[in-house]
């Protein structure tokens, strides 16, 4: 049998733009014989969905799983180009078996994609696969897991597509030792408000937030406020107040409950505290929205007839 050298992958990657490990695979499976490779590839439908790899991906779902014990979830983000592929049985189930897979990878991922699902497929190999058959890009775009030693974390999926799999979700630990029911319902609506309050929180408390997006916050802020012509030293005074107003829109804990608009997040939490005559915090919360932050491709119709036909 040939020798399978890394130049010998590297150049059948560079002419199929398939994955190493599937180039690798294919020169094996053929002697090490390219163009044999390329056919091979091409047979199982992997240069077929490398070439879709560069098409924008923002559609898709989010999937999101807890532990049997409820002391671990996460989120996994699973894209596609399309919404009619999020309706795909075959996509959703794939989505639920990865958030499956992420309970038990304590990793980012790349750690997830490397890891194999229930019925022993890695799961990188299931995306390309699913590439191939369905015909659209996929990809699975970021995860996130938060666990507690005591307490529960708490899911909430909003504008659900199937079991585990939504447009929406959204994870809260609360870390205590009290009643884990009464927890887990408090959790619950927390991230009920998360994911329905109008500014949906930047950060748990006012030290989370990022340096760039207070900067950023304070910048607008004093150019709006000099506008005004107003003094250097009233400005000032003006943006510390705002920055703070500011500062209780976008912090979860300053939020008003959005279940009793009277109440923060933070009395909510020390009411809780008090009944169940224990200390309760809120770890962290995580809210994943199905495509925030890609940019999507916006397709002008007519000009593509146009230059189809000639006339551009």
């Amino acid at each position: 049998m040939a020798e399978i050298t890394a130049a010998l992958v590297k150049d059948l990657r560079e002419k199929s733009g398939v994955g190493m490990m599937d180039c690798k695979k294919a020169l094996q499976e053929n002697n090490g014989d390219i163009e044999a490779s390329l056919d091979w590839l091409r047979a199982k439908g992997l240069s077929k969905a490398a070439k879709k790899s560069d098409r924008a991906a923002a559609e898709g779902l989010v999937a999101a799983k807890l532990s049997d014990d409820g002391k671990t979830g996460v989120i996994v983000e699973l894209n596609a180009e399309t919404d009619f592929v999020s309706k795909n049985e075959t996509f959703q189930s794939a989505a639920r078996d990865f958030a499956v897979v992420a309970l038990g990878v304590d990793g980012d991922v790349d750690a997830i994609t490397a890891a194999r699902t229930a019925r022993g497929e890695v799961v990188s190999d299931v995306i390309t696969n699913m590439i191939a058959t369905i015909g659209e890009n996929m990809r699975l775009r970021r995860s996130a897991r938060l666990s507690v030693s005591d307490g529960a974390v708490s899911l909430y999926l909003h504008n659900k597509q199937g079991d585990d799999v939504a447009r929406l979700a959204v994870l809260v630990a609360l870390e205590s030792t009290g009643d884990v029911a009464v927890l887990r319902d408090v959790g619950r609506k927390i991230a009920m408000h998360v994911a329905g309050t109008p500014a949906p929180p930047l950060a748990l408390t006012t030290d989370d937030l990022d340096p760039a997006a207070v900067a950023k916050e304070k910048k607008f802020l004093t150019d709006q406020a000099l506008e005004s012509g107003k003094p250097i030293g009233v400005v000032e005074k003006m943006i510390e107040g705002r920055i703070r107003k500011w500062q209780e829109e976008v912090v979860l804990l300053k939020q008003p409950f959005v279940m009793n608009p009277d109440q923060t997040i933070e009395q909510l939490i020390a009411d809780t505290a008090k009944d169940l005559g224990v200390p309760v915090t809120v770890k962290a919360f995580v809210r994943f929205a199905l495509g925030e932050g890609v940019e999507k491709k916006v397709d002008d119709f007519a000009a593509e007839v146009a230059s189809m036909s000639g006339q551009a």
